[in-house]
């Protein structure tokens, strides 16, 4: 089965093409691929893809870019709370703060028509 994200187109044009894996999305002919997993933290992350002076696909708005072509937004990390089976000093139980497994189908993606 495909990966899903969720995607959001803002204006009506030709859009970047792209493709999504588990935990991935490559842009345009393979020319930029992020993975999405390792850039997950507690708090929301969004991504800016641009394209640069160049032609060229960029992670970041910078000096050089001068199209902006998609936006992926990464939600918190989520985490679930678990009982250890331990006991502390006091008999109250112990539980750990485990992380939930990385979830594509909760990222989203925002392109722009390309100029």
């Amino acid at each position: 089965m495909a990966a899903k994200i969720i995607v959001i187109e803002k204006n009506e044009g030709e859009k970047i093409a792209y493709a999504i894996s588990t935990t991935k999305i490559t842009f345009g002919d393979d020319e930029l691929m992020v993975n999405l997993k390792t850039r997950e933290r507690d708090e929301e992350v969004t991504l800016d893809i641009c394209k640069d002076t160049q032609n060229g696909l960029t992670v970041g708005v910078n000096t050089e870019a001068r199209e902006y072509v998609a936006q992926v937004t990464i939600p918190a990390r989520e985490y679930e709370i678990v009982d250890t089976g331990k006991q502390d000093e006091n008999g109250n139980e112990i539980m750990e703060k485990n992380p939930v497994a990385f979830d594509m189908a909760k990222c989203t993606l925002t392109l722009w028509a390309l100029i």
